[in-house]
């Protein structure tokens, strides 16, 4: 069983899909190793680290020749896996409701494309969720670069010269991310509130210290859609919630946008009018700039001024802090084909609940329900 690894080709992508500490426990399940020259570099992983830890280290032709599996962190084109063997897996983010033309590539090519993005939100499969690993990072790096744009103090000081307010931060939807960002605003000394469309948030934010706000007179609405994801919201909730976020907003100094919807673009949260309302040298992150955005007028990879507030946002947050990132992605990989792994075929065999979930591609086909259409 050889698991190739190759060196990430996406513009502003430092992270790779093996570490020495994975790629020892393949080795242990018996299966060759083989990453492509200079892929952690990104990520403080140097090819000597690799060859210590066993792993085979040469030019991309080499490493894919003869793969069974390829591990990525975004999919590779598919002509770069040529040598790879007929029907060889490939493990790593596709975002296959906006990469169809990819997916159907892979599909042409003959390999079975595995997308960690499609990972059941099942208790088995957390330590296999690169969402979560990802999302954790990103949440916590947004509240860094929000503060570090941020013209003031997070935490209230008290000195002779007089007191320092300490920063009112607002984060906006409580997942993983979420719940990150106002754990790490906590630290920081700040305010922190935080709203969600789920009302079983409200008792996650009030654990960590932070106020939930919510909207209280439209009943019935949960927000909870398969998997514990958000899903869209009725428009008499959406109506309700902007008239609350819309008074809230404007006496915040930092707001933390995180809300996704899977296989749509991200929901609008912050309107022109809302970030005129707020004060001069208020900061917004905008987490969900690479999905449509949830800020109006927030652009990836972009410091924008509108009204005196400074929108941010990166198309790859985990990516800033590559080293944990690809850590954490790397350990996600390992425990999803290791949970699998048939001592006797010597190769993992996928089962129903997680392999159909997370198979796109498979017999030249794309196979995937959630694809269908």
């Amino acid at each position: 069983m050889r698991i190739a690894v190759l060196k990430e080709r996406a513009s502003g992508e430092n992270r790779v899909a093996l570490t020495p500490e994975t790629a020892k426990k393949f080795a242990a399940l018996g299966a060759t190793v083989a990453v492509e020259e200079g892929a952690g570099s990104g990520a403080s992983v140097t090819d000597e680290a690799y060859r210590e830890a066993g792993v085979e280290v040469g030019p991309a032709a080499q490493i894919v020749k003869d793969a069974d599996i390829v591990l990525g962190v975004q999919a590779p084109d598919p002509s770069a896996l040529a040598g790879a063997k007929p029907g060889a897996w490939v493990a790593a983010t596709f975002d296959p409701f906006r990469n169809g033309e990819l997916v159907e590539a892979y599909a042409k090519a003959g390999f079975e494309a595995l997308s960690m993005e499609f990972m059941p939100r099942i208790t088995r499969a957390q330590s296999m969720d690169v969402l979560s690993s990802q999302s954790n990072l990103a949440g916590y790096k947004a509240v860094l670069v929000a503060a570090n744009t941020y013209g003031r103090a997070f935490p209230m000081m008290m000195t002779a010269a007089g007191t320092v307010q300490a920063a009112k931060v607002f984060v906006m939807g409580v997942g993983v991310a979420g719940l990150q960002a106002i754990a790490t605003a906590k630290r920081l000394g700040a305010q922190v509130s935080a709203t969600d469309v789920r009302s079983a948030t409200k008792e996650q934010i009030q654990s960590l210290g932070a106020k939930p706000v919510f909207v209280e007179n439209v009943a019935g609405i949960e927000g909870e859609g398969s998997g514990g994801y958000a899903t869209e919201m009725s428009e008499e909730y959406r109506t309700a919630q902007a008239e609350l976020v819309s008074s809230h907003i404007a006496k915040q100094d930092i707001v933390i946008t995180t809300a996704l919807i899977p296989g749509k673009p991200a929901p609008r949260l912050i309107s022109d009018a809302q970030i005129a309302s707020m004060k001069p040298g208020s900061v917004i992150f905008d987490l969900a700039v690479a999905q449509g955005g949830n800020v109006e007028g927030s652009k990836p990879d972009e410091a924008v001024v509108k009204h005196g507030v400074t929108i941010v946002g990166f198309s790859n947050t985990a990516g800033h802090l590559a080293a944990d990132a690809s850590a954490l992605f790397a350990r996600n990989l390992y425990n999803f084909l290791s949970a699998f792994w048939d001592k006797e075929v010597g190769k993992p065999v996928l089962d129903e609940e997680i392999g159909d979930a997370v198979r796109l591609t498979q017999g030249g086909k794309v196979v995937n329900d959630r694809l269908a259409g």
